[in-house]
């Protein structure tokens, strides 16, 4: 079984330099985080493989493919068939999930010295893509939410503001739905509209039916969800935000996050790309208490 690598916290470039001073020490911490007990064929699981003598970081599996199939380390994660050294991936991957607010594509060029900004975008994405989680239903007390990302109509040019009102009037804006369990994890989902339906069928997916309580604002389209669950709402439109456990304080804080990082570090994110800043926001509050979230994240990519 292979030895678990020691947590690894947030780092200063000389204690990141000294964990990880040459690619076999990348290579390692990675076999160990992804085959904590042991290295297994990434095709069929296999445990029996065996070591490559004339080719190190590499194994060979005889039950999945008729001539043995050989694999190294890097063999079905985002880190394959890049020109990248794992050296660099893990540099941004900890400067990302170290950020609190994340760190732009354009930032993670400056810092890392690369000649081009695609390369630092397409790495970012690959990572985000890694982060995203499945996570069990949600139970205990859990509120629910639902946010608008997107430019302010206020500071929009007069030719360009939008000319009807309501919640979520915007189609400039791009709705996110989202669940929290109190002092739990968050679950949280780019959808095309707020209705009903969409609520409804988001909230099944990802709170239990044997949740305590379930905590939403006033909005029409949470009216009926006392037929599923012992829900409760607090009335915001009349100065009312906390009715003894009532609120959604916990979202909305979730909320805050989010926003602040987009409209901080990335300023403007497209509403076919926001799933993926989502998820890395997601992650990073889920993983809020995980000294090893750097670890966590790299046994996923």
């Amino acid at each position: 079984m292979a030895k678990r690598p020691k947590p690894v916290h947030q780092l200063t470039k000389a204690e990141f330099d000294d964990l990880f001073p040459h690619e076999d020490a990348c290579r390692a911490y990675l076999v160990a985080r992804r085959w904590p007990e042991g290295v297994r064929c990434p095709r069929c699981g296999n445990p029996a493989v065996y070591d490559l003598p004339s080719r190190k970081w590499h194994w060979q599996c005889e039950k999945c493919a008729p001539n043995g199939y050989r694999f190294s380390h890097i063999a079905g994660t985002i880190f394959e068939n890049t020109n990248k050294p794992l050296r660099d991936w893990f540099k941004v991957a900890h400067l990302m999930l170290t950020s609190k607010n994340g760190m732009s594509a354009l930032q993670i060029m400056r810092y890392m010295g690369f000649g081009s900004y695609k390369t630092a975008w397409g790495m970012c994405h690959k990572i985000r893509v890694a982060l995203m989680e499945d996570i069990e239903k949600l139970g205990g007390i859990v509120e629910v939410d639902e946010t608008y990302v997107g430019g302010s109509d206020k500071n929009r040019h007069w030719d360009k503001k939008s000319h009807t009102r309501g919640r979520g009037y915007d189609p400039r804006k791009t709705a996110v739905v989202g669940a929290v369990k109190r002092k739990g994890n968050v679950v949280a989902r780019v959808v095309l509209s707020t209705d009903e339906t969409t609520v409804t069928e988001f909230i099944r997916e990802t709170v239990s039916t044997k949740v305590s309580l379930l905590c939403t604002d006033d909005y029409s389209s949470y009216r009926k969800l006392g037929k599923e669950f012992p829900h409760a709402a607090i009335s915001h439109s009349t100065g009312r935000h906390v009715v003894g456990a009532v609120h959604t304080n916990t979202i909305e804080g979730f909320w805050s996050l989010l926003k602040r990082g987009i409209m901080g570090s990335f300023h403007k994110v497209s509403r076919k790309y926001l799933p993926l800043y989502v998820a890395e926001f997601s992650f990073r509050y889920n993983n809020r208490e995980n000294a090893d979230i750097f670890g966590a994240a790299i046994a996923r990519c």
